[in-house]
C-alpha cells in the first residue's frame, strides 16, 4: 500500500464526519496525536495495517479513503442559532461533503443534470425582495402560498438533502457539487414551518451569494431572510390578510394558510409597516406570557415535506447499473448504516 492510493483529505473527512479530535482517532488508532496529524497531512506512506485500523476506527470502509476529491470549505452562513462552537458545526460539514460527493457520483452515473437555477446580485437598485419576487415571476409561480416547497424547488433541479444534524442549533446549509449541482441540506428533526423556511433561506443564499463576489460587511444572513419572507410570504399577497386587525389568533389562522410560523407572520407585518412598536412589543409579549415564542401550539404544526429526487435518482442508478443495496454502499464507500441514516 503506497500513500499514492490514499488520500488524506479522506481520513480527515472521516474523523470530522465521526465528531472525533485528532486526539480520539489516535487513542482508537492506539497511536498519538501527532501521528494522526502526519496521515491527515500526507506525510508517509500508509500501510495496510493503518489502513484496516482506520476503517475500524472510523466506520468507513477501507476504499472510503482511496476516494479523490477534497472538501469543500464553508463559504456561505449557516442558518442557525448564534454562537454554535465549532465542534458541533464540524461533524454536520463533513457529513455533508459525503453526500456531496455521493451526489456528483450518482449524477456523474446517470449522465444527467438537475439544474434549473437563476442567478441575480443584490445591488443598490436590486433588493432580496425585488430578487424574490425576479424568482417567482421567472419560476411561474402562482400567487399565495407554495404548496409543497421541496418537491416546486426538485423540480426546478435544487436536490434536497435531510439527515439528522445530531443539534437543534443548525438548521440548513446549500452546497454545489464540482458540476454545480445546488445542494439544500437540511435537519432532519425541523418542524415543517422552518423547514420551509429554511428551504427558501438557502435558496436565496443559492441565487444571490453562490455566484458572485460578496463584500466582507454584507450580511448576507440577513439578505437571505429578506428574500425568504417575501418568496413564501409576497407582500402583494399578504397584505390583505392583515386588514382585520393583528392578533395571535390571526396570526394561528394565517401559519395554516402560509406554512410558515406565528412568529414569521408577526415579523412579516412589522417589515411591511403594520404595526407600531408599542403593538410588536405587546404581541411579542404575548407569545412570552403563552410560551409559544419557542414551541408554538402543536395543534398547529405545519406538515413536514419529504423530499424524494435523491432516493429517485438512486434508484434510476442502482436499476441503470444493476446494483442491490450492498453494491451500492460499496459504490458510494459507506456502510449500510449511513446509507440509511442519509437516504433511507
Amino acid at each position: 500500500m503506497t500513500q499514492a492510493t490514499i488520500n488524506p483529505q479522506m481520513i480527515l473527512l472521516a474523523r470530522e464526519a465521526r465528531g472525533m479530535s485528532q486526539s480520539d482517532l489516535a487513542e482508537r488508532l492506539n497511536s498519538y496525536k501527532a501521528s494522526v496529524s502526519r496521515l491527515e497531512h500526507g506525510d508517509g506512506p500508509v500501510d495496510e495495517n493503518t489502513l484496516i485500523a482506520l476503517a475500524e476506527a472510523t466506520h468507513y470502509p477501507p476504499h472510503f479513503f482511496m476516494q479523490k476529491g477534497e472538501i469543500l470549505p464553508v463559504n456561505l452562513s449557516y442558518r442557525k442559532r448564534k454562537q454554535v462552537p465549532a465542534k458541533l458545526l464540524t461533524p454536520i460539514e463533513a457529513q455533508m461533503n459525503i453526500i456531496r460527493n455521493h451526489v456528483q457520483l450518482i449524477i456523474n452515473g446517470l449522465g444527467k443534470t438537475e439544474i434549473e437555477l437563476p442567478f441575480f446580485e443584490v445591488t443598490d437598485k436590486r433588493t432580496p425582495e425585488q430578487i424574490a419576487n425576479l424568482v417567482r415571476k421567472s419560476w411561474k409561480v402562482p400567487a399565495g402560498p407554495i404548496e409543497n416547497l421541496s418537491r416546486f424547488l426538485e423540480d426546478k433541479g435544487i436536490l434536497i438533502s435531510s439527515f439528522d444534524f445530531g443539534t437543534d442549533r443548525v438548521d440548513s446549509r446549500s452546497m454545489l457539487t464540482d458540476d454545480n449541482q445546488p445542494i439544500i441540506f437540511l435537519n432532519r428533526n425541523l418542524l415543517g414551518d422552518r423547514q420551509r423556511f429554511s428551504l427558501a433561506f438557502e435558496l436565496g443564499h443559492l441565487i444571490m451569494h453562490t455566484f458572485c463576489t460578496v463584500a466582507h460587511d454584507r450580511d448576507i444572513n440577513h439578505e437571505a431572510n429578506l428574500f425568504a419572507a417575501e418568496f413564501l410570504m409576497p407582500s402583494k399577497d399578504i397584505m390583505p390578510d392583515y386588514k382585520v386587525g393583528i392578533t395571535l389568533s390571526l396570526l394561528g389562522e394565517l401559519k395554516r394558510k402560509w406554512k410558515v410560523s406565528m412568529i414569521s407572520l408577526l415579523y412579516r407585518a412589522d417589515d411591511l409597516g403594520l404595526l407600531t412598536p408599542n403593538q410588536k412589543r405587546y404581541l411579542v409579549q404575548q407569545f412570552n406570557d403563552q410560551k409559544i415564542r419557542r414551541r408554538e401550539p402543536p395543534q398547529l404544526d405545519v406538515p413536514k415535506e419529504n423530499p424524494q429526487r435523491i432516493r429517485q435518482l438512486i434508484t434510476e442508478l442502482m436499476q441503470k447499473a444493476r446494483l442491490n443495496i450492498f453494491q451500492l454502499c460499496t459504490l458510494l464507500a459507506i456502510e449500510y448504516d449511513d446509507y440509511i441514516a442519509y437516504y433511507g
